[in-house]
This record gives C-alpha cells, sequence and structure tokens, in this order.
C-alpha cells in the first residue's frame, strides 16, 4: 500500500454506549426508573416519549452541564479491537458529530478527548463534523441511519454497527467489535494484499499503557 488503509470510526452507538448514558440522564430528569426506557428505541427516541424540542434540551443537559461525554460506557471489545487493527497498520481516524450543541464545543471537544484517553482507545487523528463523506477514509464504522445513507451514496465501504434504528440496511452489518475488526481485516487485506493482524490474547491491548506505567 501507498498509504495506510483509513477507518473511519463514529463514537456514539458504535465505540461509546449513548444510550445508556442518556437514558440516565432522562430518567434523572423525569424522576422515572432508568428501566422504564428501552434499549430498543428508534434514532429519535420516540419510544421514550421524546419531542425534538425535549431530545434537543436534554442532550445539551446532558454533554454542556452534565458532562456526560466524559463518563459515557465504553462498548465491549472496543478498545482492544482498535488496538489489534491500529497494530496491523490501520489508520484510525474518529470522525463524530459531537459539535451538535451550540455554546457547548469546548466541553464536548475536551471531554471526548479526554474518555478516549482514559478508555485507552486507540486513534491517529479525530474530525468533529457531520459531513462524514469529506473525511475520505477507506471505510466507515458508523450506527446512524442518515450517516450510511450519505456515506453509501457516495461510493464508500460502511459497516453498519448494529442498533435497534438501523436494521433496515443490508450489507456490511457488525453486531459486536469482533465482527467489526473481522471485516475490517477483510476490506484492508483486499487493498493492501495481506494484513497481519494480532490474535485476540496475545501481546498488550487496551491495557497496554496502564501496565507500561504500572511497570508490568
Amino acid at each position: 500500500m501507498t498509504r495506510p488503509f483509513v477507518c473511519g470510526v463514529d463514537l456514539d452507538g458504535v465505540v461509546a454506549d449513548y444510550t445508556a448514558g442518556f437514558r440516565q440522564v432522562v430518567a434523572d430528569d423525569r424522576g422515572v426508573d432508568p428501566d422504564s426506557l428501552p434499549d430498543e428505541r428508534s434514532w429519535d427516541f420516540h419510544e421514550w416519549g421524546l419531542s425534538i424540542e425535549e431530545f434537543n434540551r436534554l442532550h445539551r443537559l446532558a454533554v454542556a452541564d452534565l458532562r456526560m461525554l466524559a463518563t459515557l460506557p465504553v462498548v465491549d471489545g472496543a478498545a482492544d479491537a482498535l488496538w489489534r487493527l491500529s497494530d496491523a497498520g490501520v489508520w484510525i481516524r474518529i470522525v463524530t458529530h459531537r459539535l451538535y450543541v451550540n455554546w457547548g464545543h469546548a466541553a464536548a471537544i475536551a471531554d471526548t478527548v479526554t474518555w478516549l484517553d482514559e478508555q485507552r482507545i486507540p486513534y491517529r487523528d479525530i474530525c468533529f463534523l457531520g459531513a462524514k463523506p469529506e473525511v475520505e477514509a477507506d471505510c466507515y464504522v458508523d450506527d446512524a441511519p442518515h450517516n450510511v445513507e450519505e456515506l453509501r451514496a457516495e461510493g464508500n465501504d460502511v459497516i453498519v454497527f448494529d442498533q435497534p434504528y438501523n436494521r433496515e440496511f443490508g450489507g456490511h452489518r457488525a453486531r459486536n467489535w469482533a465482527e467489526v475488526e473481522a471485516i475490517v481485516v477483510e476490506l484492508a487485506a483486499a487493498k493492501a494484499g495481506a494484513l497481519e493482524v494480532q490474535l485476540p490474547g496475545f501481546e498488550a491491548g487496551s491495557d497496554r499503557l496502564s501496565r507500561r506505567l504500572g511497570g508490568g
């Protein structure tokens, strides 16, 4: 390859569990049990009874005031899979539209970068933008229906990270990060001719920095 294989990776709903974090914010605001807000929800959260205006209010509260982006749970397996892909030579490019909230950009950017470091998520660069086809990656991992449609309309390879609100899409689909890793390896190998990936369980993964700092 004359240049690295670039994988554009979305955050919310792919690497970070936005639904879990936002559920707690909504439940606290309404004074209800978080379990009353179902996982099986649409992109617009109408199962949670949220209008567009109410979603915008609560999302702004979550990001700007409660700093939710700094504490979101990480999706199982994401960090280790991304480390193995990065070690194999895949260029990890974080692509996220987290500047959705006006007057909250400083908090969103700071909390995103801090979270990536704390969760040991490897990446070479990061793009905060909504127009994802402009990123020019070789493949993308995304969950948002509108992003999948726009990226594929431009001829991009998109791995749909399985969520209740994107089940209508065919093509590459991953239910977990092991499946994402396998598809990215296949796509990168097809372009490069070969790709050596560290097998799971061998050498350091997402904990390598902690072990080095601790002398382990």
